[in-house]
């Protein structure tokens, strides 16, 4: 027979994941198996703000985004990018397709994510990277830095979602 508290726990599981456990458990081991092949085949690290910048280089003469390492590397770079937004709308359009709805997917003002956005970019480059890179890989090569800046996204994450449902923004 099943213990009232393995019960109760199960039940908190089920609210953490209303849709399963399943969908998660297999993202998260395409999104490894994903990064893995990207640093065994090039030895580089598969952050998406890197692939950003070395995007850029085709169309900005900053030599920030000009720099040889990103140049030499934007093609496959670009097809691993077009590869991310082709799965999503693979999944979305094709095996989910209720997922996709003619109204706007949210209620938040435009210049809210506008700000939101620049934020994060702003974040990504004092931090060295995005959460993919750390998170993902970083942590993957117990990288003491990566562990830091992810600690450091969660608890700003948390302080900012605490402090925005006190003072009662809402979208």
């Amino acid at each position: 027979m099943t213990e009232p508290s393995t019960l109760i726990q199960l039940a908190a599981l089920g609210d953490l994941f209303p849709r399963g456990v399943l969908p998660y458990l297999v993202g998260g081991l395409l999104v490894g198996a994903g990064a893995a092949v990207i640093y065994l085949a090039t030895g580089i690290i598969a952050g998406a703000s890197t692939f950003l910048e070395s995007t850029l280089s085709y169309v900005s003469d900053v030599p920030r985004f000009n720099r040889l390492k990103y140049v030499s590397s934007r093609g496959w770079r670009v097809v691993f990018t077009v590869g991310i937004v082709s799965g999503a709308a693979l999944y979305a359009f094709v095996l989910n397709p209720s997922s996709w709805s003619v109204a706007a997917p949210t209620d938040v003002q435009w210049w809210r994510l506008l700000g939101g956005g620049f934020l994060v970019g702003v974040g990504t480059r004092l931090g060295k990277g995005c959460t993919s890179g750390h998170g993902v890989c970083g942590m993957g090569s117990l990288s003491n830095t990566s562990f830091v800046n992810v600690a450091t996204f969660l608890a700003v994450a948390v302080g900012t979602a605490q402090l925005v449902a006190a003072v009662g923004v809402a979208p």
